[in-house]
Formats: C-alpha cells, structure tokens, sequence
C-alpha cells in the first residue's frame, strides 16, 4: 500500500492524483473518475501504465467551473458542451 503525500505536499504539487484531488477538493473519487471519463476533466498519462495526472491548479478551477454550472441546473451534456466551447463560456 502506498503512503499518501502530506497535504502541505499537495498543495504545492503541480500534479496531482485523482485521490489527491478528491482531497483537496472534496469531491468524491467516484465523481471525478465519471468526468475524468466523461472528458470534462483532463488528466496527464506519460505511458499506458502510469497513474493519471491532473494538473493541480487547472484542476481545481475546472471542478469549481462545473460546481457552478451544476448549481445552475446545468446538465453534464450542458456542461461538456459550455467546457469544450472553452473559457469564453
């Protein structure tokens, strides 16, 4: 079993794993596996079997932008569409 970085660590870190962002971001692992999926959330993956990835700070930002929008009533079709349209939207 792997230790889990201290969260002075993540904090700082400019990449981050999905259970480490759960953590910074209190949204549940499950829920950012479905948009990581979904493609609303990108990730980085230098080879097949290596552990995804997120960027830190453009994660953060992008859950805060679909927190919103879902507080708006917003559906994930709706919200796929606003993100790809890009930060315009």
């Amino acid at each position: 079993m792997s230790r889990q970085r201290p969260m002075e660590v993540i904090e700082k870190a400019e990449y981050v794993t999905i259970g480490e962002l759960a953590r910074l971001t209190d949204v549940r692992y499950s829920t950012l596996k479905f948009y990581t999926e979904e493609g609303m959330l990108p990730f980085y993956q230098a080879e097949e079997n290596l552990t995804r990835r997120y960027r830190r700070e453009e994660s953060v930002a992008r859950l805060q932008h679909i927190r919103d929008l879902r507080k708006q009533g917003r559906s994930v079709p709706e919200i796929k569409a606003i993100l790809a349209a890009g930060p315009e939207a």
